[in-house]
């Protein structure tokens, strides 16, 4: 399930639906994002984020059956919310339930670390002297770098 939205999510209601995933669930790992008062620049005072409707969906799409191609997914879900964001608001969820927890762990920061980096989003930054639009870390890069590098290293 991948849902792009501005309203606020229930992380509880999410991790149910995950937990309502089959009687073959053995593990369930979740991450949720949350507004900072830091970023690029100090002194942040809300987000105010963008996205390519249709395409952004099916990159996330597309990252979930890569996880699942990689690992046993029982079920993912994908939240990501749009537009402008306070302090500590909910921004991003990522579920994963599977069968064991290697799998859940391993495959929820796999699409986390595929959102940071592939999915069309514009993030900018709202702060009380103007707004900065936030470029890709090369931090971000470098963690998503390294699921190519396993997968080099399966085939060798």
């Amino acid at each position: 399930m991948v849902s792009i939205q501005p309203e606020d999510f229930d992380a509880a209601a999410e991790y149910q639906a995950l937990r309502d995933s089959g009687a073959g669930t053995g593990a369930i790992v979740t991450f949720t994002g949350l507004v900072r008062d830091s970023g690029d620049k100090p002194d942040v005072r809300g987000l105010y984020l963008e996205h390519f409707p249709g395409m952004t969906e099916a990159v996330i799409e597309d990252v979930i059956q890569q996880a699942t191609a990689r690992w046993d997914i029982r079920e993912a879900r994908v939240i990501h919310r749009i537009g402008h964001l306070e302090l500590s608001d909910q921004i991003v969820f990522v579920g994963v339930a599977s069968a064991h927890r290697g799998d859940s762990f391993r495959a929820c920061q796999f699409i986390m670390d595929a959102l940071k980096t592939s999915a069309p989003f514009w993030k900018k930054e709202l702060m009380s002297e103007g707004e900065h639009w936030v470029e890709q870390k090369a931090s971000d890069r470098q963690q998503a770098d390294q699921w190519l590098d396993q997968d080099s290293d399966r085939e060798s």
